[in-house]
This record gives structure tokens, sequence and C-alpha cells, in this order.
């Protein structure tokens, strides 16, 4: 059975259109929008090694707004360098691999917790997928957990917008209605950067403020606006990847059996999650210059779309592409991206995900998805894959 089981006609429809693309024109400008798209591993990693001649940072593309101006101030993830691996490497001092793992026994407490709480029919986004990466980044940088349903209303205003697959930046009309969220969500976290250097603790925002390399500290907007990249990708990231291994364990009986029996084989098969539906489905890049790619000319100062969700289905790269292969080997997907950019929080985003699925096991004989109540997806496919609501019925063991 193939990992486009289950999905929805528009999914479908634009998965349909991501592997057509990708072998018959890997790299194509659509004349109607002026959008320029990427399908192939090969091309799309080909963008992922060039920063300087593709471009993080869109300002140039967008329109001009104040509150993006703010909500971009410490985003070294729409940025280029120098000034993306100083940003970088001062999150980096603080936010290290071992502060993550260290974060394993309370992850593991906040999912058995909030487990603890699911009846025999549940709607798993709302009782696990989305409160438990909340929780765990609020208590990570020192904010009120209690504040879960504020950040739930302004992730979802963020991601309420649509776009689709032959739009590459945000229209002006979506981002004047994302503003008023923007600057609410802008001010919250520098009110919180303002206690915490009035009254320093152990968290994530305080050891930010003393962050120093090379004489450089972050200033009060730059942690605000890191904090706000690591709150709402951090949290939607997770609650996708949990979502989508629910549904597809559910539509491949065999491979869930095959988890249960055998719990180290879980890191793989949520890297095959993670292949098979990325939770974003394309990221954005501006040329920086006029430049010969893949056969084409692509103009200097045009935007272009970078599919992952076409890289990973390549068979080129991945021999069955449509099958859901839970040990796959070698699985070098791009979910998470490649190079300068890669994401920084894959790793707190992996243990999350591998803590709540161990722990699913343990707690549930059987996890049934009730087709007949949903699943609810985002409402744009073209950006980002996962489900809003998913109820299931569980049975205990």
């Amino acid at each position: 059975m193939g990992a486009d089981t289950g999905l929805p006609t528009e999914v479908l429809q634009l998965f349909g259109w991501l592997d057509q693309m990708r072998e018959k024109q890997p790299v194509y400008h659509d004349e109607a929008t002026g959008s320029w798209h990427v399908f192939s591993y090969e091309h799309v990693t080909g963008v992922y090694a060039d920063p300087g001649a593709f471009s993080s940072d869109l300002a140039s593309l967008m329109p001009s707004q104040p509150e993006l101006a703010l909500f971009s101030k410490g985003n070294f993830v729409r940025m280029d360098p120098p000034r993306h691996h100083e940003l970088r490497r001062l999150v980096s001092k603080v936010f290290t691999p071992r502060m993550v793992a260290g974060l394993e026994p309370r992850i593991a407490q906040i999912a058995a917790e909030l487990l603890a709480a699911v009846e025999d029919e549940a709607e798993l986004v709302s009782a696990l997928a989305y409160p438990l990466p909340i929780i765990v980044i609020a208590e990570l940088l020192g904010v009120p957990a209690e504040d879960r349903d504020l950040f739930r209303v302004w992730a979802d205003v963020l991601l309420s917008g649509t776009m689709r697959a032959d739009e590459v930046v945000v229209n002006d009309e979506t981002l004047r209605s994302y503003a008023p969220t923007m600057r609410e969500m802008f001010e919250y976290f520098v009110e919180c950067v303002q206690r915490r250097r009035a009254q320093p603790g152990e968290d994530l925002l305080s050891l930010l403020l003393t962050a120093e390399v090379d004489g450089q500290r972050l200033d009060d907007g730059e942690i605000a606006s890191f904090a706000i990249v690591l709150l709402v990708a951090g949290h939607v990231t997770t609650t996708a990847i949990l979502g989508t291994t629910v549904l597809l364990l559910d539509e491949h009986p065999r491979a869930a059996a095959e988890l249960r029996a055998d719990r180290s084989a879980i890191p793989a098969a949520l890297e095959e999650v993670l292949r098979c539906r990325p939770p974003f489905t394309r990221n954005l890049r501006r040329t920086t210059r006029e430049l010969e790619f893949g056969g084409v000319t692509i103009p200097a100062e045009v935007p272009v779309s970078v599919w992952l969700a076409a890289a990973n289905r390549d068979p080129k790269q991945f021999p069955d592409p449509l099958d859901f292969v839970i040990r796959r080997a070698p699985n070098q997907h791009l979910a998470f991206g490649q190079g300068i950019h890669f994401c920084l929080g894959a790793p707190l985003a992996r243990m999350e995900s591998r803590i709540a699925l161990e722990l699913l096991f343990d707690r549930y004989a059987e996890i049934e998805v009730d087709r007949d109540r949903g699943p609810q997806y985002f409402p744009s496919a073209a950006m980002m894959f996962g489900v809003r609501e998913l109820p299931v019925r569980v049975l205990t063991s």
C-alpha cells in the first residue's frame, strides 16, 4: 500500500502535479505568475548548496510592512551570511544538543500526563500533538505554559492563509491580515525578555541575554523574534509529525505491528514519515543574480519555490518512493532542509515524536483513526502539510 493512501483529493492532486513536473520539467518557469519552481532532488539540493545565488532573504519580494520587519529581526531562517552565521552562532551557543538531550525526562513526563487524560474516543491533536511541543517550548523559553491557548490562536492565524502551488510569496492582503497577530506576538515576547533581563533565570531567554560571540550579543527584539520562530515553527513541526505518523500507521497496520514488536525501528520510521509527508512541503528562495541552473537561465531577483515534497519522492534518490518503508536506508530526505539553514530544532522535534510514539504504544493496544469524524488538514498543503484535527478511538493495553 502506497504512502498516498487516504489523502484528500486536493493533496493527491498536488502530489501528482509535483511528480509530473519533477519528471518533465524539474526546473520550471510559470510564465503566468513569473514564479520559478524546482522539483528534483538533484536540483533542490543544488539550491541549498548555493546560498549565495539562492538567498533566504525575501524582504525585497514582500510587501513593505512594519510588523514583518519586527518579526524578522532575529529570524535567521530568513537571513543570509554573514548575519545568518552571527545570529545562529549566538543562538547555538545556548540552544545546544546537550540542552535538548537533557529535556527527555521532562518530555516523557508531559506526554504521560497528557495521555492520562485521553479517553476511549479523543481528538489526538488537541490531546497530545499540539500541547506536548507547546508546553516543552514554553518551559524551555521560560514563558507561561498556561498561555498555550493564546499561542494556538496565534499559530492558527499565521497558518490560516492559503497559497496555491503557483504562488510563491504571500500577497499584500494576506500579510495585512497577519499584522495584528505578528505585533501582538512580538510585544508579548519583548515583555518576556525584559522581565528576564530584570530577573534572569535558567531558561533559554535568560541564557540568550548573556550569550556572546566575538563581542556580539542579541538585543531584545532579536531574542523576541527568535522566540517566536522557535515557538511557532517548533511546535507546528512536531504537531504535524505526530499527526502524520498516527495516520500513516493507521493506513499501514503491518508497519504499526512491526514497530510495536521492535521499538528500535521507531527512529527510522519517523524519518520515513518525514520523507513521505514533510511538514513543510516547500521552501522559498530569491535569486541574487542571473544564473544558469538545471539547463535554463533564471533571472536575478525572482522568487523560487523549492519543493521538498517533490524531492523526497524522487525515484532517482529513493527507490519505490511511493511506498512507506519504515526501515528505509539510506534515507537522506530533505524535510528539515540542508546546508547552512538545516533546521536548528530538528533534534528536539525528533525526540518529542519518538517519545510520544513510544508512550502511545505503551498505553494503547490499538489506535484507530475515526475517519467518519476526520481528519481535518491544514488549509494549504502547498506550503504546510499536517492535520489540525485527528479523531481517534483507542483501546488501552
